[in-house]
């Protein structure tokens, strides 16, 4: 009897012992199963906050690709030479208008650039407004470096301050603004002796004399008692986050683009893209004040450079 008792508590002990591994095992595989899956969910947070950076990374520092066929639009030149510019494109017998490769004297690397060869040919595209599909609204990288899309023919895009720096010391050169209405209506506007400063002199703009069909708002002209407030000329460039006007706000977060403003502006061709008449907060379209005043935004703009003295080599 007495080895009865002893074999049935040991078989109770055993039980026991069994049965408490088998619920410390639970335990601890719930405890696991918990801990994976917040790792599971940590590591999901982590792989969107990721995407999300790339996604905003690339529309913010990378050129626009938005034409997947034409990225391989840019004229291949064989390598022949470097050319500072558009003007020594055409004259070296490139007459087709279209994305090509130059270097400037002092600059370190090539970069593409929409070379306009009509108009007398040897026009180098700084700047395009088409149809509002790039965000002009950017910080003081993006329009040092530039931005835009460099492989469609009207794509929108900044050139980049350096690069109009590194292009207007080599030469005087001849600024022309194309500009187009939502009514088929054009008027241009031209400025000789088109400079662009240096980042120690927050890329500061000179301009010269003006002629053309669209009126001088630019250097502020149309009437000398505002040109205080209405001249760009010698105005060191701004964006939202530096601010370099001479007004007691921020220019260039009030109208939502960079621009050489002032106190704020008679023209600015990176303003926000309307159709045509609008009404906001500030006059914060694409705005020529002596053309449409600064409640009418314009359907496009080119701003191209050219050297004062070229001479079209027709042959």
């Amino acid at each position: 009897m007495e080895n009865m008792v002893k074999i049935f508590s040991f078989i109770l002990v055993a039980t026991a012992l069994v049965m408490g591994r088998e619920s410390w095992a639970l335990e601890n595989c719930a405890q696991e199963q918990a801990r994976l899956r917040a790792q599971v969910r940590l590591l999901e947070t982590r792989v969107k906050q990721q995407q999300v950076k790339i996604a905003r990374l690339l529309h913010e520092k990378e050129v626009q690709f938005l034409d997947k066929g034409e990225e391989n639009s840019v004229i291949d030149l064989g390598g022949k030479r470097q050319y500072a510019d558009c003007s020594e494109i055409f004259n070296d017998g490139y007459k087709h208008s279209g994305f090509y490769k130059i270097k400037p004297l002092q600059s370190p690397a090539e970069f593409p650039v929409y070379c306009d060869m009509s108009d007398g040919g040897g026009w180098t595209v700084i700047q395009r407004r088409s149809d509002g599909s790039e965000n002009f609204n950017r910080g003081w990288s993006d329009y040092e470096n530039g931005f835009g899309n460099f492989v469609q023919k009207n794509g929108e895009y900044w050139l980049g301050n350096k690069n109009l720096h590194l292009l207007t010391t080599q030469e005087d050169y001849t600024l022309k603004i194309d500009l187009e209405d939502f009514e088929k209506n054009n008027r241009y506007a031209q400025y000789k002796n088109f400079k662009v400063g240096d980042e120690k002199n927050a890329y500061v703009l000179n301009v010269g004399e003006y002629s053309g069909t669209a009126g001088d708002s630019l250097a502020g002209n149309f009437r000398p008692e505002v040109q205080w407030w209405a001249s760009h000329q010698r105005m060191k460039f701004s964006t939202w986050d530096r601010d370099h006007d001479n007004y007691e706000g921020n220019c260039a977060e009030e109208e939502q683009s960079g621009w050489w403003f002032n106190r704020c502006h008679s023209a600015n061709l990176n303003g926000l893209y309307y159709s045509g008449p609008y009404t906001a907060k500030t006059d914060n379209g694409i705005v020529w004040y002596t053309w449409h005043g600064w409640w009418y935004s314009l359907k496009s703009v080119t701003m191209k450079i050219r050297p004062n003295d070229f001479i079209p080599n027709v042959v």
